[in-house]
C-alpha cells in the first residue's frame, strides 16, 4: 500500500518537474529570441527620394501638394525661405527651403541625431558616387559633392559615442550673389577668429 502511494507520488512529481522544465526551457528560448531579434535603426527605411521634391528647380506648388504646412522664416527681396517638416512613423525633422520666383534654389535639412551616419553616408555614395571633397574639423566630418546635375551637395556628420548625421544641404550651382541657406546659417553662428564655414 505504501509502495503504491510512493510510486504514485513519484509519478506526479516526475510529471510536475517535466512540465516545469518544459516551461523554463520555453521561457529561456523566448528570451534568447528577444536578445537576438533584429532591431532596425530609425533611418533603416529612410530613402533619399524624400528629398527629390525639395531639389533645386522644383516648384513651391509641387512641394505644397505633398507638404501643405509651411512657415515663412525669411524673406530677402525676391528670395523666400520656408520651413517644412518631413515626417514618418519613425522620424520627424525640419527642412528649410529657399525659393526664387516660387522655384527652389537650395535646401537645408537638419537630420535627426538618432539616424545612423554610416547608413546615410552610404546612401549618398550609392546615389552620387564618392564625395569630391572631405574635411574633418574636430569631431565633425564634411562631405561635398561638387556638381551633381548642376547642384552642389553638402553632408555633415559627427561622432561622439556613436556617429550620426547633422545636416544635408543641396544648392544650385548658379545661385548668383544670393547666399545659400547654409551660408546664412553660418553667418548667424558665432565663430572663433579665423574659423571658416563649410561652404568656404
Amino acid at each position: 500500500m505504501i509502495g503504491g502511494a510512493l510510486a504514485c507520488v513519484k509519478q506526479h512529481l516526475k510529471k510536475f518537474y517535466s512540465s516545469l522544465n518544459m516551461k523554463i526551457t520555453l521561457s529561456f528560448c523566448f528570451l534568447i529570441s528577444l536578445v537576438y531579434a533584429k532591431v532596425d535603426p530609425p533611418n533603416y527605411d529612410f530613402s533619399l527620394d524624400k528629398f527629390q521634391i525639395f531639389m533645386p528647380g522644383q516648384t513651391l506648388a509641387k512641394i505644397q501638394a505633398s507638404y501643405p504646412s509651411k512657415e515663412l522664416v525669411l524673406q530677402n527681396g525676391e528670395f523666400k525661405t520656408y520651413k517644412f517638416y518631413v515626417e514618418h512613423i519613425r522620424y520627424r525633422f525640419p527642412i528649410l527651403v529657399q525659393f526664387k520666383a516660387d522655384k527652389v534654389t537650395d535646401f537645408h535639412a537638419r537630420l535627426p541625431t538618432y539616424f545612423l551616419h554610416d547608413l546615410f553616408h552610404q546612401a549618398l555614395i550609392n546615389r552620387y558616387g564618392k564625395q569630391d571633397q572631405y574635411k574633418n574639423k574636430k569631431e565633425q566630418s564634411i562631405y561635398i559633392w561638387n556638381n551633381q546635375n548642376g547642384n552642389k551637395h553638402y553632408y555633415v556628420g559627427a561622432c561622439t559615442i556613436t556617429c550620426f548625421p547633422i545636416f544635408y544641404a543641396v544648392r544650385t550651382q548658379d545661385l548668383g550673389a544670393q547666399a545659400s541657406i547654409l551660408q546664412q546659417l553660418q553667418k548667424s553662428e558665432p565663430k572663433p577668429p579665423g574659423q571658416r564655414g563649410v561652404e568656404n
